[in-house]
């Protein structure tokens, strides 16, 4: 009975039961961090197997390092490293030579006084546009206005001495010529009537005498008369004289008019102010330079070239420029002009390009760089020149991509143009290049990619 009771008891037994041996609990004898299963290994055959994978954990973490490398470097040994490829194009090739220069006008026209004066005010800025005609410089007028006002009265004063004669002298002298014509006439039939008495007997000498000195001194009378007549008629010298003297006054008036105009100095032409050298208040003379104008019109690109490219250059290319202050914006230009000698101290030639339509923002003497188009090909196989081995070689190749590897390809070499060269033999566009510094050696497995 005994036993009985004894087996029907709970099979949970106590706490004391459940103790190690030492009085310690499983649980908290093995320490903080250590696996939960610790202290069941004994409870069954999953506990010991985690427990066997606990204790190999440092040959897990390799093993999986192993595989990650392998997953890594296989591919690449398979189908080889990615490189940069560069496509081989077909399009137009255009070669051209590369200088610095500067902007000016084709002429410059400078501005100073035709007169001696005093500046009396300066209307425009250096840098100002200017129209043909508009007023740059003024000068005081004050003798000038007396000059005038002198010259009106020399005018109005021959002009009143030809009126004179116009209405006196000449009409008088119309009447004295008749009325010493009358005399002339009555002299003669008073000398025919004494010369018949003298004849009959009637008349005396002295009578006939008498009437004869009458007509000559009436003779003498009416050629003065004419004479006065012929003086003051057009052509006459009192006439040409008093002629003169107006033709003179109005001359003098033109002049003194003229230096007044003067005083006002304006601008030949449209154009732009890039030199001012003359204040308020200055004295200036003939042949000083007070004011610089660039007219407007035709722009020149000035550009000194390598003398080593002469053999490219030709008067009508074509080249595209741009502003070093605006480098984003370009305009074009043609080559005008190349001088015939060489700057022996620079190596270089001087060349002009004119541009036909100049942008606004263009400034005398502004800095620009130029592309003078000296070649161009159409239709062009086209790759990068750093995909070209050896390119100045006799024996040019490259390392065309072809079924997963760089082949190596002898190529003929055309038109050289700043990073591009022509090729003429052995590739075609659509194939790719791998670049010299890519290090991929010919047969090599490659996995192509674009820039």
């Amino acid at each position: 009975m005994t036993t009985e009771l004894d087996e029907g008891k709970s099979s949970d037994p106590g706490p004391s039961s459940r103790q190690q041996p030492g009085g310690s609990d499983p649980a908290i004898a093995r320490g903080v961090g250590e696996p939960f299963y610790r202290g069941r290994e004994r409870r069954g055959p999953v506990g010991a197997f985690l427990q066997s994978l606990w204790r190999r954990k440092s040959w897990f973490g390799a093993a999986a390092l192993l595989l990650a490398a392998a997953a890594w470097l296989l591919p690449r040994w398979l189908v080889g490293p990615e490189v940069v490829v560069y496509p081989v194009l077909k399009g137009e090739l255009v070669r051209t030579v590369v200088a610095t220069g500067h902007v000016e006008t084709p002429y410059r026209v400078e501005i100073g006084s035709q007169i001696t004066g005093t500046v009396k005010d300066v209307l425009v800025e250096e840098g100002q546009t200017v129209r043909q005609g508009e007023a740059l410089v003024v000068l005081d007028t004050t003798e000038l206005d007396a000059a005038v006002v002198q010259a009106v009265g020399a005018v109005a004063q021959a002009e009143a001495q030809m009126r004179q004669m116009q209405e006196l002298t000449r009409p008088a002298a119309d009447e004295a010529l008749k009325q010493a014509r009358a005399n002339l006439d009555n002299a003669k039939s008073a000398f025919e009537r004494a010369d018949r008495l003298a004849k009959s007997g009637a008349g005396t000498q002295a009578t006939l005498d008498e009437a004869m000195r009458a007509v000559n001194v009436a003779q003498a009378l009416t050629r003065t008369a004419e004479l006065q007549v012929y003086t003051s008629s057009p052509g006459g010298s009192d006439y040409v004289m008093a002629q003169t003297q107006l033709d003179q006054a109005r001359a003098n008036l033109a002049t003194a008019r003229a230096r007044l105009g003067y005083a006002t100095i304006t601008a030949p032409r449209d154009g732009v102010l890039i030199t001012r050298n003359v204040e308020r208040g200055a004295v200036v003379q003939p042949g000083t330079s007070l004011l610089v104008l660039a007219p407007a019109g035709d722009i020149q690109l000035v550009v000194q070239i390598d003398e080593k490219n002469l053999s490219l250059l030709k008067v009508g290319e074509d080249a595209l420029a741009s502003a070093d202050a605006y480098p984003e914006e370009r305009f074009a230009a043609t080559l005008t002009y190349i001088n015939p000698s060489v700057d022996i101290a620079r190596a270089s030639v001087e060349v002009k390009l004119t541009v036909p339509d100049p942008p606004d923002y263009l400034r005398q003497d502004m800095t620009v760089s130029v592309d003078i188009a000296v070649d161009r090909r159409q239709d062009a196989v086209i790759v990068p020149t750093r995909t070209v081995h050896e390119p100045t070689s006799a024996a040019p190749w490259v390392l065309v991509v072809r079924e997963g590897r760089a082949r190596n390809q002898p190529v003929r070499l055309g038109l050289r143009a700043a990073d591009k060269v022509q090729i003429l033999e052995g590739v075609a566009p659509g194939e790719s290049l791998v670049p010299v510094a890519a290090g991929v050696r010919a047969g090599q497995r490659v996995r192509p990619v674009q820039p």
